[in-house]
């Protein structure tokens, strides 16, 4: 080109959790892969409930579905968030085409000097678009594996209060990847600190739906106070939908804070020129989560995930080698690893498949990625490394979203297996 015509900071945009399923693919000729880096109900097969599929085939027979709905929402689709939380305005909520749109537009919107902080580890497309906007290194404050990953509170408000560009804390509750849900005194400090430093705080609650004992989660709503806040909401993840791309965001305490509350007004104005979000999920959604079905379906859900979060304890409690925090929601696992020598090698007994594991390595340093893929190159288990969470931890993530309860147990026992040979 003529001139550069990338961003400065456009490398660090980035969605690198993918990347090993590519090299997954190059030697899946050879044997059946076990998919353990998917985060789609579906393509782990999961049946999509007739109920579900009855609601939006009869919508689909309206002609409503197929043009454009109003720029912030649908009406009876708002009414119906409205309904589940009093503290909400009409003009509190906007509807986005999925999380990532929302995240997109959010973090876009920001004054270029200013600087979210964000947990350690951390889902990679809050981080990387973060980084990407600010064209600089990531703030992050710790979450602790040696305590149940609570944040370091801390450290978290001391880099709070000694960098003035950081305007918004972000938690995401249930975490991703971690799997804590947060109690009620920890949300509580988040906002604390948010109050006491002129911030606002935005908080991710994608699966709220799915975490495994109620009474323990709590969302934003339930401790904000008057402290200007964001939560994210989505429906693809306690439903087997992801291809839905509908989620929405609530605002809270704009009419505390001007500033807070223009950039609140110009994410609608962003959604204008856009015209509007999709259409038919959200003209279902009322229906679906009104549905006895759906009760009945998310709590076998969480019950199936929870089973499973259990069974990986018990199978990994007595591994030298590696470590768990057992998830209290949604249906990933991390698996740490514990004290062992990361200056280990490994040959691959196929040669095909060790050079092609080898050439997926080039450039990468971090021992978690190197062990993740000679684990798929010799067992066939694709996971994804933590470290890609932009995590300062070694370990991995699963999923808890096998249907055969067999081969689940099957797969922990070959990760197992490997961890113990590869360090013998």
């Amino acid at each position: 080109m003529r001139k550069n015509i990338l961003l400065p900071w456009n490398k660090e945009l980035s969605y690198i959790i993918r990347e090993i399923v590519e090299t997954a693919k190059k030697i899946e000729h050879k044997k059946t892969i076990y998919w353990e880096n998917i985060w789609d109900p579906v393509a782990k097969w999961e049946k999509i409930p007739q109920w579900l599929k009855n609601i939006v085939k009869n919508a689909n027979e309206k002609d409503e579905v197929y043009g454009y709905c109003p720029t912030r929402w649908l009406d009876k689709t708002l009414e119906y968030v409205m309904s589940k939380n009093s503290k909400l305005k009409k003009t509190d909520i906007l509807f986005f085409n999925w999380l990532g749109d929302a995240i997109n537009k959010i973090y876009k919107w920001l004054a270029f000097d200013s600087r979210i902080i964000w947990p350690n580890p951390a889902y990679p497309t809050h981080s990387s678009t973060e980084a990407a906007h600010a064209g600089s290194f990531h703030i992050t404050y710790r979450l602790d594996p040696n305590n149940h990953w609570y944040p370091d509170l801390e450290e978290l408000e001391n880099k709070v209060k000694y960098n003035p560009n950081i305007v918004w804390i972000l938690v995401i509750n249930p975490d991703n990847p971690t799997w804590v849900v947060f109690p009620k005194f920890i949300m509580e400090k988040f906002v604390e600190i948010a109050k006491k430093y002129n911030l606002f705080i935005v908080v991710d609650e994608i699966y709220e739906k799915l975490t495994y004992n109620k009474e323990e989660h709590y969302c934003l709503s339930d401790v904000i106070w008057d402290v200007p806040g964001i939560a994210m909401k989505w429906i693809s993840k306690d439903l087997p939908w992801p291809g839905a791309r509908c989620g929405w965001i609530e605002t809270y305490n704009t009419d505390k804070d001007k500033n807070f509350a223009d950039f609140c007004h110009s994410l609608l104005k962003f959604k204008m020129v856009e015209v509007c979000s999709t259409t038919l999920p959200q003209y279902v959604l009322p229906e679906i989560y009104e549905s006895g079905d759906y009760k009945n379906y998310l709590w076998k859900r969480i019950e199936k995930y929870k089973k499973r979060a259990d069974l990986a304890e018990k199978i990994l409690k007595d591994s030298k080698e590696l470590k768990i925090i057992k998830p209290k929601g949604a249906f990933y696992l991390t698996i740490l690893f514990d004290k062992v020598d990361k200056q280990k090698e490994l040959k691959i007994q196929d040669n095909e498949i060790q050079n092609i594991i080898e050439d997926a390595l080039v450039g990468k340093e971090r021992f978690d990625e190197k062990f993740c893929y000679f684990m798929l190159g010799e067992t066939w288990v694709c996971t994804v490394p933590l470290s890609w969470f932009n995590s300062d931890y070694d370990g991995f993530r699963m999923t808890l979203l096998e249907e055969d309860e067999e081969q689940f147990i099957q797969i922990l026992e070959i990760i197992k297996e490997f961890s113990k040979n590869y360090w013998e």
